[in-house]
């Protein structure tokens, strides 16, 4: 019997994006009404025995999750408003990727640590539960600020109707829009609670570093982010796996009550988008069994 897959995806501009296991599906609106789909197979990095390694399949997430990512999101820009789509190179889409990551290392990594330094902490503990603090604070500021935003909201009402599918197909009920309507939009393999995963154990996995000096406290904050992203992938891929745990549901709580500020509740037509996708990349996946 082949092992269960887990299915999930993305929000993307009017759309969804869905991951099967050898493509992944995007449903767009378009300024139309109708809705167009566009089925990619997926690089071999990403379905290859390493992205269920454990630790290993961490780092490949995360790689996937920004590079894929990426590519939806510019494709679903073109089709929603009704330009040309034009492919983008592989180079161009790495470039936006590291300059992507620089951003995000700086805000998360580097201003928490800088703000911390000012405090003069003597303590490693306390330095890193205050660094961690505050990596905490400015993560959920910035989550709250990006919601005012109403493009941004619609972007989050589909990522609710992708958690509402989600849940309905876990849930083994029929994939329709009066079905789907009922479940929740927050769901345990969510980015959102995953990188909130990565920002608790990144206090763990600095502390370790001690309070060496600056420039290796930047260093370790560039070059520990493959490990602390392992890390947090295999404590949400615990937790999903585990959710019937009362222990494992108060742990994993907080990643989830973070959601309600990265979904919104998605009307009808947003739900029928989520679940083409879904429908789309199960029926491949299972004329592959076939096959």
């Amino acid at each position: 019997m082949a092992k269960r897959f887990f299915y999930g995806g993305q929000a993307v501009i009017e759309g969804v994006m869905m991951r099967g296991r050898r493509v992944m599906v995007t449903a767009i609106r378009c300024p139309g009404g109708e809705i167009t789909m566009d089925v990619r197979s997926l690089a071999s990095i990403y379905t290859s025995r390493m992205r269920n390694t454990p630790l290993l399949r961490g780092i490949i997430v995360l790689i996937e999750a920004l590079v894929l990512g990426i590519k939806v999101l510019l494709y679903s820009a073109n089709v929603a408003l009704e330009e040309e789509e034009e492919e983008i190179s592989g180079w161009m889409v790495w470039i936006i990727v590291t300059v992507s990551l620089a951003l995000a290392v700086a805000l998360f990594f580097m201003v928490p640590l800088f703000l911390t330094r000012l405090l003069n902490i003597d303590s490693s503990i306390v330095f890193n539960l205050v660094d961690g603090g505050i990596r905490i604070a400015i993560f959920i500021l910035y989550l709250w600020l990006v919601a005012l935003v109403p493009d941004i909201k619609r972007v989050f009402a589909y990522h609710g109707a992708e958690h509402k599918t989600v849940n309905a197909y876990e849930a083994g009920v029929p994939l329709e829009v009066e079905a789907v309507r009922e479940y929740n939009t927050a769901h345990v393999r969510c980015g959102t609670s995953f990188l909130f995963a990565v920002m608790l154990i990144a206090i763990l996995v600095f502390a370790l570093v001690g309070l060496p000096s600056l420039w290796l406290m930047v260093l370790s904050r560039i070059l520990l982010i493959p490990v602390i992203a392992a890390l947090g992938y295999e404590v949400t891929y615990f937790g999903a796996n585990h959710i019937s745990n009362a222990l494992v549901r108060m742990i994993i709580a907080p990643g989830l009550w973070l959601q309600a500020l990265t979904t919104r509740e998605p009307d009808d037509r947003q739900l029928e988008v989520a679940l083409s996708a879904l429908r789309k990349a199960v029926e491949i996946d299972q004329l592959d069994e076939v096959a």
